[in-house]
């Protein structure tokens, strides 16, 4: 390694001027790639396509209407939504809804489908029609019509009559950035129109579409925003380490060249930019620092003693490129182990990170020094006694005090495994972004006063064509129906027994006994057909029916229960079908949330096995690189203790884990192994080359790598810490625990790590 280093060294500042014409010339071709990235917002991007949760939930969506749509809440100041005014503003809503891009259905309380009787006749019309006709004794009329009707109820309108909604039912023919742009565009529009012409009443938009386009700006704006900071943070701490312009600017130069780098491969590649892989570059800016500071630490130092700039640069290469390489390596190794997610938006992000970590580690070992020896680099660099004092002090402590530091942080650990097996896996992808984010707020506003946001679909057949006019299984479906609405987290259920009890009634001249199911099979059948004669375009019973009258759709609304709660219902709702009802009746829950809550949970359980793996394979590359089974086992220890211990943290602290936790360990894995590899390779070379003891050794590598593995500590944990102010709860969830398993990590590789070496390497 020292040779090829020499060798490798000396001719890339033998040919400098064509090094640095080579990287930069690499660095703008593929930076080309930027303008052809892409974002994908779809909210369904989450899942593989043989997701089996998602299939079946498209083959629901085949039979039926899909359940994409936009919601928007209105909510008059004065709690008064049965007010002519806002009756009117409403209607002109709906009317102007229908003009959404792919819209195929819009339901509202004024275009609701009135039915009543006139002699054998049956009459459907819009519940208010000519608003200005009516008088306020009609509108009361009305507005009792209404709130006594079950489809409406906690869908459309709150039952005290003071918000209501307008669902815009979406079907996409092809769902792309552009439609959902030009449908969310349509809807904001009208939104800011009637708010400035009515500002007493206040107007919401939430739904799937709006979930959507929030993705993908949120996504656009992390890109804006938190990278431009990230690099005002990577400035600020490379300035405070070196504090001097021209260390900082070849620095800056390096994790910009391996920013650009990825996220342009990413463009070339095809790589669409997702709610997940927005971080990438925030991530790569802060990984692709640290081996520029490892290279140029040990060169300023080397500088600092007196060796000329030319001769400083070989030996701080020579000195590092083993751990440099080794680091990259097991950093790149951990990001594409995300690869085994079932989330395909974490496969994006791994790669993307995977491919700036390789190109950072080209650009530090070719170009940094080409580019630092054409550079007016000052011989005079102010240097930082109090950093080796510090680590001196810390090496005398472990010295000293190994077998306490030992017992102390391997007692962590048990107990922090323990607390981390406490975490509950749960999830809520409603709750994904910040309480700012105007979705959210909509989403909050929707559940807190109308009904809530969550979904679960049911596709319930009756065994034979025509069978949902059955007595027998209306009866079934009918306590099935009884049975959700009486569950204490069910908000809303919608189903075709609601429209068959109101048929009943209105054939009975609004005999209120006779809001019952039908008796006869041919009577419900004429019932039905006679009332879907009636409906206008648009708003027929095709999203609850299928084609052959077959089957029925059920849509369960629930309160923002979360992945586990979720679950938990569904599966109480299929042991009911299962105990009460005919087997053809059973029936699995569908709908996004549901999709959400299987992924979340298949994800840790992949993850967890990918981590496993990753140590492994780490494990193996550390031993053969460095010739060394016992120090590669010993390498396990101070490498799996800071995930446990920062799980441990979270478990106490929060007590849930989502899908965006579940990467984490993965994630982090590869790049807590830098700092050990560095110490160890210190120690080893102190060992082999320099003949020292373990004290000596151990003291030897506090000093020399001490210091830059501090700095770059920092830098890594600063970079996480922005994600944190992030809209996208995901990221700033995974930029927290990132960062504390980071910081651990340093703790361990300070403590632990030279206390285990002084125990156990008796060579």
């Amino acid at each position: 390694m020292t040779h090829l280093s020499t060798s490798l060294i000396s001719r890339t500042l033998a040919h400098r001027w064509l090094v640095i014409a080579v990287s930069v010339t690499l660095f703008l071709l593929s930076s080309m790639g930027l303008s052809r990235l892409t974002i994908d917002s779809d909210l369904r991007v989450f899942f593989s396509k043989d997701n089996p949760q998602l299939l079946q939930l498209e083959a629901v969506e085949k039979t039926y209407l899909k359940n994409e749509n936009i919601l928007m809440v209105i909510a008059p100041k004065d709690n008064q939504v049965f007010s002519r005014e806002v009756l009117k503003v409403i209607q002109q809503l709906t009317a102007a809804l229908w003009q959404t891009p792919a819209s195929s259905r819009v339901d509202s309380i004024t275009n609701f489908q009135h039915t009543w009787a006139e002699g054998d006749d049956l009459i459907v019309e819009d519940l208010f029609d000519d608003i200005d006709a009516l008088s306020q004794s009609d509108i009361e009329q009305q507005k009792e019509i209404a709130l006594r009707e079950p489809i409406l109820l906690d869908r459309t309108i709150s039952r005290d009559g003071a918000v209501s909604n307008i669902i815009v039912t979406i079907n996409f023919v092809e769902k792309n950035p552009e439609i959902i742009s030009a449908i969310s565009a349509h809807a904001r529009k009208l939104r800011d129109e009637y708010s400035s012409r009515y500002p007493h009443i206040e107007f919401y938009l939430t739904g799937s579409v709006m979930f959507d386009t929030a993705f993908s700006e949120v996504g656009q704006k992390d890109m804006t925003t938190l990278v431009p900071l990230m690099l005002l943070v990577l400035v600020v701490t490379v300035g405070l380490i070196f504090r001097t312009v021209i260390a900082t600017l070849v620095t800056l130069s390096i994790i910009i060249m391996a920013t650009g780098t990825a996220m342009g491969l990413a463009g070339w590649l095809g790589i669409a930019i997702n709610p997940a892989s927005a971080s990438a570059p925030t991530i790569i800016l802060t990984l692709a620092v640290a081996d520029s500071v490892h290279i140029l630490f040990i060169m300023y130092r080397l500088m600092n003693q007196g060796m000329s700039r030319h001769e400083a640069i070989i030996q701080s290469i020579e000195f590092n490129l083993q751990a440099v390489f080794l680091t990259s390596l097991t950093t790149v190794v951990g990001f594409l182990t995300m690869n085994f997610s079932d989330a395909p938006p974490f496969h994006n992000l791994g790669n993307i990170v995977a491919i700036g970590i390789t190109a950072a580690f080209f650009y530090s070992i070719f170009f940094l020094p080409a580019l630092v020896s054409v550079l007016p680099v000052s011989l005079h660099v102010k240097r930082y006694p109090r950093q080796f004092s510090i680590m001196e002090t810390i090496a005398r402590l472990v010295i000293q005090h190994k077998t306490p530091i030992l017992l102390a942080t391997l007692s962590l650990a048990i107990v922090s495994g323990i607390s981390a097996a406490q975490n509950r896996l749960n999830d809520n992808w409603i709750n994904y972004f910040t309480e700012n984010v105007p979705v959210r707020v909509a989403t909050d506003v929707l559940e807190q006063r109308i009904s809530g946001a969550d979904f679960l679909e049911y596709n319930i057949s009756a065994g034979k064509p025509q069978g949902i006019n059955d007595p027998e299984f209306l009866a079934y479906l009918d306590r099935f129906v009884q049975w959700l609405r009486a569950h204490p987290q069910v908000e809303q259920v919608t189903s075709i027994i609601d429209v068959m009890k109101k048929l009943n009634r209105v054939m009975h001249d609004e005999d209120d006994a006779w809001y019952r199911l039908p008796e006869q099979h041919d009577l419900a059948a004429q019932y039905l057909l006679l009332y879907e004669m009636s409906l206008p375009y648009g708003l027929d019973l095709n999203n609850i029916i299928n084609v052959d009258k077959s089957a029925t759709r059920l849509i369960v609304t629930t309160k923002n229960l979360g992945t586990r709660a979720l679950s938990d219902l569904d599966l109480q709702a299929q042991a009911w079908l299962r105990h009460n009802a005919p087997d053809y009746m059973f029936s699995q829950g569908t709908g996004i949330s549901i999709v959400f809550a299987y992924l979340s949970k298949r994800n840790i359980i992949n993850m967890l096995s990918a981590a496993f793996g990753a140590l492994l394979a780490i494990s193996l590359i550390l031993i053969i690189a460095l010739k060394r089974l016992d120090i590669g086992l010993i390498s396990l220890l101070p490498n799996i203790i800071p995930a446990t211990v920062a799980f441990g943290l979270w478990g106490l602290l929060v007590g849930e884990i989502g899908l965006g936790l579940s990467v984490v360990v993965s994630m982090t894995l590869g790049i807590v192994v830098d700092d050990s590899v560095h110490f160890i390779s210190k120690y080893l070379r102190a060992r082999s080359s320099y003949n020292m003891n373990q004290v000596e050794a151990i003291q030897h590598a506090f000093i020399t790598v001490g210091p830059a593995m501090w700095t770059t500590t920092v830098a890594l944990v600063a970079g996480f810490m922005v994600l944190m102010l992030s809209d996208y709860k995901m990221s700033a969830d995974m930029g927290l625990l990132s960062a504390i398993t980071i910081s651990i990590a340093l703790a361990m590789d300070f403590l632990l790590l030279p206390a285990i070496l002084l125990v156990a390497d008796k060579r």
